[in-house]
């Protein structure tokens, strides 16, 4: 069966209007890491283990740009939440370079990939040297960006937290955890990068720019993704290949999110009322933290 059917409705009511940001320090053990951790299904598994090739570079940066946005902020309670962003996004990207180093050590070098995602956000979206108005500017652009990304793992958060079939197929208890616990954070904050936008510009021009810009960006770094760890997986045949049929197959059933799903998530980011907070279930992704293995244990000192 489709997940289509299954993804939560959008803003649903009773949503807590705000929740305290905070960084669960949470920790995973991948020694009994199955090397295709979605059963008998190398696509699926890769299709989503590209999320750990591409977020802790992503990550990082996030945090980097929104410490130096901090001081432009002029409103407390969004500069609370953006340092609670920043605490959970620094987290994210440790979570997920474990799952890197488990990979490397087991016969998946994935440096080559990574090195490419560190050029992009270290070079083309770093630093460049600018001072006073047009410093600002260059956060302000890079702030767009990141909330133009964020509306991407808001959109993966909840479908994770929406794939029973996982669950079904017999996925590997831990790593949907760490994907759970993850898209959990996502949807608790998908709200704050776009509020803080809005905060230093908000300009609809800009918004919709950088969404087009970032979008197929984002679609050809994930499929480059999926094509480098299949050919890459030493226990796949060398003709194995990243096909189109493949994820259309998988979708439908639910083990990765459709390209259905991926085009209708994009349109709402364009209307000129759009706010993350009409889509998907903060009580949802409360709950769900509220029974993680990793996230209680994090909790309980364990």
């Amino acid at each position: 069966m489709s997940s289509d059917k299954n993804v939560s409705p959008p803003g649903d009511v009773g949503d807590p209007d705000r929740v305290a940001l905070h960084a669960r320090n949470v920790s995973f053990d991948w020694a009994e890491l199955p090397r295709h951790w979605v059963p008998n299904d190398p696509f699926a598994t890769q299709m989503i283990n590209v999320l750990h090739l591409l977020l802790p570079e992503g990550e990082r940066w996030f945090c980097h740009v929104f410490k130096q946005a901090l001081p432009l902020i002029r409103d407390e309670q969004l500069a609370e939440d953006v340092r609670g962003f920043i605490g959970q996004e620094a987290m994210h990207a440790e979570s997920h370079q474990g799952v890197l180093d488990h990979f490397d050590a087991h016969g998946l070098d994935t440096r080559p990939y990574v090195d490419q995602i560190a050029w992009l956000f270290g070079k083309v979206l770093g630093d460049r040297g600018y001072g006073g108005k047009q410093g600002q500017e260059w956060i302000i652009e890079r702030v767009a960006i990141v909330a133009a990304i964020e509306h991407f793992t808001a959109f993966l958060g909840q479908w994770v937290l929406d794939a029973a079939e996982l669950d079904r197929a017999g996925a590997d208890a831990t790593m949907l955890d760490l994907l759970r616990w993850h898209g959990a954070e996502e949807v608790e904050h998908r709200s704050v990068a776009y509020d803080l936008f809005l905060h230093l510009d908000g300009r609809y021009f800009r918004r919709v720019r950088t969404m087009a810009i970032a979008a197929p960006v984002f679609a050809w770094l994930w499929a480059r993704g999926v094509r480098y760890l299949m050919a890459h997986d030493p226990t796949l045949d060398e003709k194995a290949k990243a096909r189109w049929r493949d994820w259309l197959r998988t979708g439908k059933r639910g083990l990765t999110p459709s390209y259905r799903q991926f085009l209708r998530s994009l349109p709402p980011y364009f209307r000129a009322q759009y706010h993350p907070s009409q889509h998907g279930s903060t009580s949802q992704a409360i709950a769900y933290l509220a029974k993680s293995p990793a996230a209680q244990a994090a909790e309980h000192g364990s």
